[in-house]
């Protein structure tokens, strides 16, 4: 089969390009191993910790054996459906500090300051500033990608924000507006009650043209002829095909399965690639690496009262809420549950927040599993910038093998102070007198556990990815060696190949990736289509006036 483009990935990224490049009037064919989302588990956002454990819709990667966490193995979920990881998360949306992107700026992602990607942002939302409160100058609002709240009308929902303004900290009506520092309300991408993942906000309206085709398979390599991409080999039914490309390859696979792809096809360390007998193409040794995460930790509460969602763990409960949500797309089965959210500063001297915030309000892993002690609340806690990074590299040229996944989590001193640092205020926070009726005890760590050797060995063995990879193949200066693609995408050494996931993202931003991860779709559709950037924006984030001598 033939196309213009063929992408590489039907996930947050890859949906969005297949959008622009199909309404441009190109012909576009997206090659994803995933098959369909319908159906209520992955539809329904009260149901986000199915999809993400089930073999139907997840790759079901874990980590090798974590050095620094006691050879731990780290699960890191990815969408193996349409959608991808934008079918399968918890529909938190969080568009990075402006901070974030003038770094990468910095870095030498040139062109891919706060200035330049906000316009983006804002073309790629709907927001109803009249349904939500907020900030709506910042906002968009005829985008593809609807974001909203949930009702907040649990009591602990608002006890948090209010237990953070009683704190001392800022409290913002919109982190995504101007101010991304304080406490506030929580949004998420959903519409009508429904998961708004990239596949129905880009991808299902791409495939009513007649230009935009999705291919069912498994990417075996990129094609390269004499330096140039000319198509994607890949195998389905146990027979192997080929798509060919008349104008670019575009990998959006991921940032686990992007670099391993690259490799696949000869474009990486050439020591690596000899190792598994792979012909070198391009000789890039930042192919893999810089490989980074967030961490958090669920700070537990047990509640004094009947309030949190415990009264629906129950056989009845789910059904409940699963037949309110079938029949009018209502009751709790209609929110991700995470309708409050903080962003503060760990320390003075800190210039923007560098820990996040989700709060739940019942006490419950994020697999679903668990339900601790009955009623109970708790607070999802990580900093944002751990300088840890690990590589994603091969285990052996079959590209049906699992690639190796080593984040190389809490390499740094700096990572434990961080985490120790996080408890504290956290429990600081669940003090305050807004949590006052409603606190029974702390479930864990456990209110015994106070030194930091103490919080080092809960923090060891109960530290879990946020699910937020990226950096694998980082977007930077053409003569930066370990610069993988250039600031439009292009991957240095080959030419006609991009790559535009969050695989590109030079540092990790604050928060959680879905919405930079579309936003980097929605940019570099422009680059490949040749055209002239958005106008940069001239409008200046909030930054805490006293960061230099305050944490809050």
């Amino acid at each position: 089969m033939n196309a213009d483009y063929i992408i590489v990935g039907a996930g947050s990224a890859g949906c969005a390009v297949a959008y622009r490049l199909s309404e441009a009037g190109h012909s576009v064919c997206v090659l994803e191993f995933g098959g369909t989302d319908a159906g209520p588990l992955i539809q329904m956002p009260g149901a986000l910790s199915y999809p993400m454990n089930m073999k139907t819709y997840d790759w079901g990667y874990w980590s090798e054996p974590e050095p620094h966490l006691g050879g731990r193995k780290l699960a890191c979920p990815r969408g193996k459906v349409i959608g991808g990881s934008s079918s399968i998360n918890g529909m938190v949306y969080v568009r990075g500090h402006a901070r974030d992107f003038d770094t990468w700026s910095d870095m030498g992602a040139t062109g891919w300051s706060y200035a330049d990607v906000l316009p983006y942002y804002q073309r790629m939302e709907t927001w109803d500033p009249a349904g939500h409160g907020g900030d709506p100058d910042w906002r968009g609002v005829d985008g593809p990608l609807h974001v909203t709240r949930g009702k907040r009308d649990n009591p602990l929902v608002t006890a948090f924000v209010e237990a953070g303004r009683q704190a001392g900290y800022q409290v913002s009506s919109d982190y995504n507006g101007q101010q991304q520092e304080g406490f506030s309300p929580m949004e998420q991408t959903t519409y009508k009650g429904q998961r708004w993942s990239a596949a129905n906000a880009y991808l299902k309206p791409a495939l009513r043209g007649n230009n935009c085709t999705v291919v069912r398979g498994l990417a075996r390599k990129v094609i390269i002829k004499d330096g140039r991409a000319i198509g994607v080999e890949y195998e389905a039914g146990g027979k192997i095909g080929r798509l060919m490309a008349h104008k670019e390859v575009i990998l959006a696979a991921s940032s686990i399965n992007s670099p391993k792809l690259l490799l696949l096809s000869g474009v990486g360390p050439a020591k690596e690639l000899a190792q598994h007998g792979i012909d070198v193409v391009a000789d890039r040794p930042g192919v893999g690496k810089n490989l980074q995460d967030h961490l958090e930790l669920y700070i537990q509460m047990a509640a004094s009262q009947p309030v949190s969602l415990y009264k629906y763990w129950n056989l009845f409960g789910k059904a409940w809420v699963g037949l309110q949500w079938l029949l009018a797309k209502q009751g709790p089965g209609a929110s991700n549950q995470f309708e409050s959210a903080a962003f503060i500063r760990s320390r003075a001297g800190v210039d923007y927040p560098d820990i996040q915030y989700h709060f739940l309000p019942i006490a419950v892993r994020y697999d679903g599993k668990a339900a601790a002690e009955g009623h109970g609340f708790q607070a999802h806690v990580g900093p944002m910038r751990s300088p840890s990074r690990g590589e994603v590299t091969l285990r052996s040229a079959d590209p049906n093998d699992t690639p190796k996944i080593v984040f190389n989590y809490m390499a740094h001193e700096k990572d434990w102070e961080d985490f120790r640092q996080c408890i504290r205020l956290t429990r600081e926070i669940f003090a305050q007198d807004a949590f006052k009726p409603y606190v029974k005890h702390e479930i864990q760590p456990g209110a015994a556990v106070q030194s930091d050797e103490e919080l080092n060995a809960f923090i060891s063995e109960h530290v879990e990815s946020a699910y937020h990879p990226c950096g694998t193949c980082k977007m930077g200066r053409a003569d930066d060696p370990m610069s993988v693609v250039d600031p439009e995408g292009n991957v240095i050494g080959v030419s006609h190949l991009r790559v535009v996931d969050s695989s590109i993202f030079p540092q990790i931003t604050n928060g959680n990736l879905n919405g930079p991860s579309i936003m980097a779709g929605e940019k570099m559709s422009d680059h490949i289509l040749g055209r002239d950037p958005l106008p940069r924006s001239n409008k200046e984030p909030w930054i805490h006036p006293n960061w230099e001598t305050a944490q809050r």
